[in-house]
């Protein structure tokens, strides 16, 4: 089939691409911007990238004729106060492309809307299928609540809560139940949906076959991890204090915080299961779904993390916008020292950041993460997604990925930290193997100046000692 496939670089979007390539299909990737589409050479060779934007009907006009199913897998929680409006905007030009093509089935990704009282997130959703809805082709609709899966949202979230802390004092919400769902069945669902008559302008409910309470869920996850764990729930923690709580302790941003907690106060139980049924699924328990999620991260097989979504962070634009990097009007750090072995200081680059951490005074790195998170920054528990590769778009705790490139020896990062300026940090070695790093800060006027004059003998120590330990021939231990 050829098949059209949005929201490739997006969380689901990574894993269900490899899957429809596999079963012999003919894949269109849109993406807005290429350079986040990291790729190996095999699977890009299969596929055809076109750069569109689905707020501007006149760049889907790139689309190719002939495609017969889409998936509409475009999800933003984005931290703008006009999400819903955009979605909405980015639906009705999806479904306009989907009419000239004369399209057969288009199949969407869409969130449990079973409560008449929806958060501003699942009202938008709802009104995203109500919009594709109104076009010619076919629509199904899978509605999904908490999808779990190494590297998901909800996840990560109930990772960092039962990991962080062995006594917890939570809202009221952890009573709301809910219907966890496993990563693979949910790919397994979408792969299986395709040119399904049966479900053809259908939408339904998709679950795993545990129904739990999200107190019973973080407890679940300790029973796997081997945790001893006291949840108290308290009625007087309002939605805006409960998202301060996941905030701090998780890491999410603050808006998307409060997404979560508005949606989390709305029960997210599956009406009917007869999709299962219809196309021959049967999803894992929670239990299996949280041991599987666990095995890819022991394994380093995590395919994607919603963390490297753009609006997990202050990045705007496109990666071009940023990748040249400005030389007027800057202020920089820059150092240079020999290399006797490229590949082991190469190995050592790519595993920057994360567990491994910054090489040099990690707890300066760690008190200036949370210095972010106390003006409302994305703080320094974001991590990475794999714990020795590296793409462009991917996050790198309070950094966002420009250029990944092992070949022309160069990396380069560009903050998402709460800074009165822009500021890069890029590692390269000449073809004399000699390692430049450069922190690179362009100040948005006197305050910006003052920030990075105030802070230059701290950059002087971290530097300094960063591009020693970077380069010293013994192994190192963070």
């Amino acid at each position: 089939m050829k098949i059209l496939l949005t929201g490739t670089t997006g969380y689901i979007g990574k894993r269900l691409l490899p899957r429809l390539v596999a079963e012999g299909h003919e894949v269109i990737c849109c993406v807005r911007d290429k350079n986040r589409l990291s790729l190996s050479q095999n699977l890009l060779s299969r596929v055809t990238v076109i750069e569109a934007d689905l707020l501007d009907l006149g760049s889907l006009q790139k689309i190719p004729q002939g495609i017969e199913y889409a998936y509409y897998l475009v999800h933003s929680m984005s931290t703008s106060e006009k999400f819903a409006e955009l979605e909405h905007r980015s639906a009705e030009n999806f479904r306009d492309r989907m009419n000239e093509l004369k399209v057969r089935q288009v199949i969407f990704l869409s969130g449990i809307v079973n409560d008449t009282n929806l958060s501003r997130h699942l009202a938008s959703r709802k009104d995203v299928e109500e919009t594709l809805s109104s076009g010619w082709y076919k629509l199904t609709t899978l509605r999904a609540g908490i999808i779990i899966g190494s590297g998901s949202a909800s996840f990560e979230i109930i990772r960092d809560l039962v990991e962080k802390l062995p006594v917890m004092v939570a809202p009221a919400w952890l009573n709301t139940r809910c219907q966890p769902i496993g990563i693979s069945d949910v790919i397994e669902l979408l792969v299986r949906c395709l040119g399904k008559e049966q479900i053809f302008d259908r939408s339904f409910d998709i679950g795993g076959p545990d129904i739990l309470t999200y107190k019973e869920v973080l407890m679940g996850y300790a029973g796997v991890r081997g945790l001893r764990r006291v949840i108290w729930t308290v009625p007087v923690m309002t939605p805006r204090l409960s998202s301060y709580w996941l905030y701090f302790i998780t890491s999410t941003t603050f808006k998307l915080a409060q997404s979560l907690v508005n949606s989390m106060k709305v029960e997210v139980v599956c009406r009917d299961n007869e999709i299962l049924a219809i196309v021959g699924v049967q999803p894992k328990s929670f239990e299996t779904t949280i041991r599987l999620a666990f095995d890819a991260i022991e394994q380093n097989t995590m395919l994607s993390s919603w963390k490297d979504a753009v609006v997990n962070g202050r990045f705007t634009g496109n990666i071009s916008d940023h990748i040249n990097v400005p030389k007027y009007g800057c202020l920089q750090d820059e150092r240079s020292l020999a290399v006797e072995n490229s590949e082991k200081v190469l190995d050592r680059i790519w595993e920057i950041g994360g567990a491994r951490g910054w090489y040099y005074m990690n707890w300066l790195w760690h008190l200036r993460g949370f210095i972010d998170k106390l003006i409302g920054g994305v703080g320094l528990r974001r991590g990475r997604t794999s714990a020795k590769s590296l793409h462009a778009g991917e996050v790198l705790d309070f950094w966002r990925v420009l250029l990944a490139d092992r070949n022309r020896r160069r990396l380069l990062l560009y903050a998402e930290m709460k800074l009165p300026g822009e500021a890069w940090l890029e590692f390269f070695i000449d073809e004399k193997n000699v390692l430049h790093q450069k922190a690179i800060f362009r100040p948005r006027g006197v305050w910006g100046r003052l920030y990075w004059y105030i802070l230059s003998p701290i950059h002087l120590i971290i530097f300094r000692g960063m591009i020693h330990r970077l380069c010293q021939a013994d192994d190192l231990r963070a």
